[in-house]
C-alpha cells in the first residue's frame, strides 16, 4: 500500500506540468516539433559551468530572489542554487547576472549589492557593496566593469579586487549599457521618481580609458533596451514613460556619428514593449510586447504579428542563446507563484518548458553551447 501511495502523489505533483503542456500544445501558433516538460530536480551538481542561469527577481522587499540553473546536456533543473551553495538568501530583487573571469556577478537591486560567485560550485567569493540600487553590469576589460544604478551614478568596479573603486557622476537612473569601440554607451532615463515630462532621457557616451562622459544622444522617454547589430548600429527601446507620456519607440543610432538614423513608433501607447534582444549574427531584433516579436534590422516597419503568442501567459523576460540562437522567454504568471521558462526554436516552435523561481526576469548563459 505504501508504494501505491507514493506513486499517486508523484502523479499528482506532475499534473500542473502536464496541464501546461496541453495548454501550450493547443494554443501555439506554430507546430510543436518537440516538447520536453522537465520538472525540478533536487539532485546535486558539482559544477555550474555548462548551462543556463535564470535570474528570479523575487518580490520587492520579500528577500526571496533566487537563481534557477538548467544544465545543458542533461536538461536537469536545479532551483535556488545560491541558497543551496551558501546556506543563505540571495537577497532582495535579483536584477541581472554577468559572467567575467569565470565568476558570476549577481546584481541584487534592492539589497544594494553584487554577489560574486564561483561558477564551479556557486559559492560566494565576494560581496560588492557601496552601490545605489544597482541594475546592470557590463565588462570594460578583464580588470574593469561599469554598473548602472537606479538612484544615481555609475559605479566603477575593479574586477581583480571586486570592489567599487570610483563613480561616474550621474543625477538619476541609468539602466542598460553596451560597449562600442573604446566607449561605453549607457541609457540615462532621469530621476526615477520624476514625471516623464521633466525627464531628459539620453544615451551617454563614456570614454572607458578616462571614465569621462564625452557626449550624449537624446532619445525617446525611458530608454531601457540597448543592443548593437552586425553593421555596428545601436538600437534602443523606449517605453514612452511609466506615465505613458508619449508613444513607445524603437530607435536606430549611428554610434560613430552619434546621430539617430531611424525612429519606429509603436501604434498602441497602452502596450509597453520591453526586453530588447538581438541574435548572435546581429541581423534580427526581438522584444516583448505581449507576445514575442521578431524584426530584421533591415525592416522598414515594426512587425504587426508576434512570432510567439502569449496566449494568456505573462511574458516577462526574454533572451537569445548566444550559441544556438534559441529563444528563451519567461512567464511570471501572477508575480506570486513560481514562474516558468519556455525555450523556442527560431521559427517559434516550442522545444522545452522549465519550472523557475518567483518572477523570472533575466537570463545568463555560459560559454558552452547547448545541444
Amino acid at each position: 500500500m505504501k508504494e501505491k501511495k507514493i506513486t499517486l502523489i508523484n502523479i499528482l505533483l506532475l499534473l500542473p506540468f502536464i496541464a501546461i503542456a496541453v495548454l501550450i500544445g493547443s494554443c501555439s501558433k506554430s507546430p510543436i516539433h518537440e516538447q520536453i516538460i522537465t520538472p525540478p530536480d533536487t539532485s546535486h551538481t558539482t559544477t555550474y559551468e555548462n548551462g543556463i542561469f535564470v535570474v528570479n527577481e523575487g518580490n520587492y522587499t520579500w528577500g526571496n530572489a533566487s537563481v534557477t540553473y538548467i544544465e545543458n546536456k542533461s536538461n536537469i533543473i536545479i532551483q535556488d542554487i545560491f541558497r543551496k551553495s551558501n546556506d543563505r538568501s540571495l537577497g532582495d530583487v535579483a536584477e541581472s547576472m554577468k559572467i567575467a573571469n569565470n565568476l558570476g556577478y549577481l546584481v541584487i537591486n534592492n539589497s544594494n549589492r553584487i554577489e560574486v560567485v564561483s561558477l564551479k560550485d556557486f559559492k560566494s567569493v565576494k560581496t560588492i557593496t557601496g552601490l545605489d540600487s544597482p541594475r546592470y553590469l557590463e565588462i570594460v576589460d578583464s580588470n574593469k566593469a561599469y554598473v548602472t544604478n537606479l538612484k544615481k551614478n555609475i559605479s566603477i568596479i575593479n574586477l581583480q579586487t571586486n570592489t567599487v573603486t570610483g563613480t561616474i557622476q550621474i543625477n538619476g537612473w541609468t539602466e542598460n549599457l553596451i560597449g562600442f569601440d573604446k566607449y561605453m554607451l549607457v541609457t540615462s532615463i532621469g530621476g526615477y521618481t520624476e514625471p516623464s515630462s521633466i525627464r531628459k532621457p539620453k544615451i551617454l557616451v563614456i570614454d572607458t580609458q578616462t571614465d569621462a562622459i564625452v557626449d550624449s544622444i537624446e532619445t525617446g522617454k525611458e530608454p531601457i533596451g540597448l543592443v548593437i547589430d552586425k553593421k555596428q548600429k545601436v538600437w534602443t527601446l523606449c517605453t514612452g514613460g511609466y506615465d505613458q507620456y508619449e508613444a513607445p519607440s524603437l530607435i536606430r543610432i549611428n554610434p560613430e556619428l552619434r546621430l539617430i538614423e531611424k525612429v519606429f513608433t509603436f501604434p498602441d501607447p497602452n502596450k509597453v514593449p520591453s526586453r530588447l534582444s538581438i541574435n548572435t549574427t546581429g541581423d534580427t531584433l526581438y522584444f516583448l510586447n505581449g507576445g514575442v516579436y521578431q524584426m530584421p534590422v533591415t525592416s522598414v516597419a515594426l512587425p504587426d504579428q508576434p512570432l510567439i503568442q502569449s496566449d494568456g501567459r505573462l511574458f516577462y523576460g526574454l533572451a537569445i542563446h548566444p550559441g544556438t540562437g534559441k529563444i528563451f522567454v519567461s512567464d511570471a504568471i501572477d508575480y506570486v507563484q513560481n514562474g516558468m521558462v519556455y525555450q523556442y526554436n527560431i521559427d517559434g516552435t516550442l522545444v522545452s518548458t522549465y519550472a523557475a523561481g518567483r518572477i523570472p526576469g533575466s537570463f545568463c548563459f555560459t560559454k558552452s553551447i547547448s545541444k
